[in-house]
């Protein structure tokens, strides 16, 4: 296929966020629609990557490779089974937060919505890359435009939680740069393809491991790199929480699967058991944290670092069962964290109010509402019959086969997300109405029914029918543990000789 498919992916929403910056018409209903029809067309065309798109091979496809700095580094973008899902949920977030912003943001929106579109095209370009400093460049860009919608859209607190956000993850890919560099330096390449042949020296693999290590657990967020998330949740409009929990989060739980696993085969195998004690900490900690919040975005920010705490913990098992499970997890939070933040947001624009005793009852009133916000409440504890439920036990199952004890421990994060969850809907939606205001408020409008449905159907399809995500990703997996196997084995027998 002749055509850049992915380059036109990348480059489609910044184009339109450059016609809305020097476009004369600065009515805002055109800037909505502008922003809209440009990440709705994206989406299509990703639907249509995702057809065209063959899961029988674990190569590469779709490659397109440019010089751009010669000599040096190439721009270089293809995706595989892994990245392609990624591109997916990231085109298919993107519209629904263009249209959440109806009711959202009051001020400057035009402006805001050209930071959404910067956003999309950085964020695809993680997930399309094939060169570690193209990989480096749209991992770290993406910082810029979020900070600024915390910065600017944000409430009360938000020029703390925007600095806070910016300095935790820039200072962690400060590290990551370095150890960029230093392969270069090693290999003579960043080509990622190149770098999977090479297998790198053993003795750099250590600290290469611990320098993308500070980055991606700063992004995941892993514990106890995670207290800029919670600020940054409360902090960001609707629109902006629903990005950073639906696609910021898993671009580092890509890139440990893309290159912990890929590049560090012998440092992940060193460094597993820190891991899952990280991981395990996040599980249960975030979990006992979530159930003492009295802010819903707030609970709903800490219950995503304890399903992230399962997406670490899948990922390092190096089984079928466990990545695999990693994935759809991350591929179901996408869609359940937004909704329940989206749920929040509904509220909050008719209340002003994040706290859960502000509410109660509400169900009398908004019927609707509380039909929706239970399902995606359902979805985010595992439910069967949802896509929640299919990541966990994926990641429980892997985590059996490589270790009981941990599989136990982590099956209580289970149970107490069940726990803080339906606590929150409890309090939210039953019991007596007491605050009168509640009276007033209306349900659902057709634009939040839209989202809301939207994000619904695949929650529901994904947890009875699984197959398309397992379909899509099961030969690439396959193929990343047999050349993280061959590369162990090639250690153990450089060691014995």
């Amino acid at each position: 296929m002749n055509f850049p498919i992915l380059s036109s992916l990348i480059l489609l929403p910044t184009i339109g966020a450059l016609f809305l910056l020097f476009s004369k018409d600065k009515n805002s209903n055109t800037a909505k629609y502008v922003a809209l029809f440009t990440s709705f067309i994206n989406f299509l065309i990703s639907i249509y990557l995702w057809y065209l798109f063959d899961p029988s091979t674990s190569s590469f496809q779709f490659i397109e490779d440019r010089i751009w700095l010669e000599g040096f580094v190439n721009y270089k973008v293809g995706i595989d089974g892994i990245s392609i899902l990624f591109i997916v949920l990231t085109t298919f977030i993107t519209p629904l937060c263009i249209i959440s912003v109806n009711n959202t943001v009051k001020v400057r929106l035009r402006h805001f919505l050209i930071a959404i579109l910067i956003m999309e095209s950085l964020m695809i370009g993680v997930f399309c890359s094939l060169d570690l400093v193209v990989f480096y460049l749209f991992f770290e860009a993406g910082l810029i435009p979020m900070f600024l919608i915390i910065g600017i859209w944000g409430g009360t607190r938000r020029v703390y939680s925007a600095f806070k956000f910016f300095l935790y993850t820039l200072v962690g890919s400060v590290l990551m740069l370095v150890a960029i560099i230093s392969i270069y330096w090693i290999a003579g390449t960043t080509d990622i393809i190149q770098l999977y042949e090479l297998s790198l020296d053993i003795k750099y693999q250590n600290l290469l491991w611990l320098a993308f290590f500070s980055s991606f657990a700063v992004k995941t967020p892993m514990w106890p790199f995670h207290t800029w998330l919670p600020d940054a949740h409360v902090e960001a409009p609707t629109a902006g929480s629903v990005l950073l929990a639906a696609i910021l989060l898993k671009m580092a739980g890509y890139g440990f699967i893309r290159f912990s696993l890929g590049l560090f085969p012998v440092a992940s195998e060193l460094f597993t058991p820190l891991i899952y004690i990280l991981s395990l900490i996040a599980i249960l900690y975030a979990s006992l944290v979530a159930l003492m919040q009295e802010d819903m975005k707030k609970l709903i920010a800490y219950s995503s670092v304890a399903h992230m705490g399962f997406v670490t913990l899948g990922i390092f098992t190096i089984t079928q069962q466990g990545i695999e499970g990693s994935i759809i997890q991350m591929i179901s939070h996408g869609l359940v964290s937004a909704a329940l933040f989206l749920c929040v947001g509904v509220v909050y624009d008719r209340m002003h109010s994040r706290l859960i005793n502000t509410y109660g009852g509400i169900v009398s009133v908004m019927p609707k509402y509380s039909i929706l916000f239970m399902l995606f409440t359902l979805a985010a504890l595992g439910l069967p019959g949802t896509s929640g439920f299919i990541g966990e036990f994926l990641v429980l199952m892997g985590a059996f086969k490589d270790n009981f004890l941990v599989a136990v421990i982590a099956s209580l994060g289970v149970i107490l997300g069940a726990a803080y969850m339906l606590w929150l809907y409890r309090r939210v939606v039953f019991g007596n109405l007491v605050n009168k205001d509640l009276l007033k408020i209306p349900d659902l409008d057709n634009s939040e029914k839209f989202i809301l449905w939207s994000l619904a159907i695949p929650v529901l399809f994904l947890g009875f029918y699984p197959e398309p995500l397992i379909n899509t990703i099961e030969v690439s997996v396959k193929d990343l543990i047999e050349m993280y196997n061959f590369n162990l084995n090639m250690y153990s027998q450089e060691v014995k000789k």
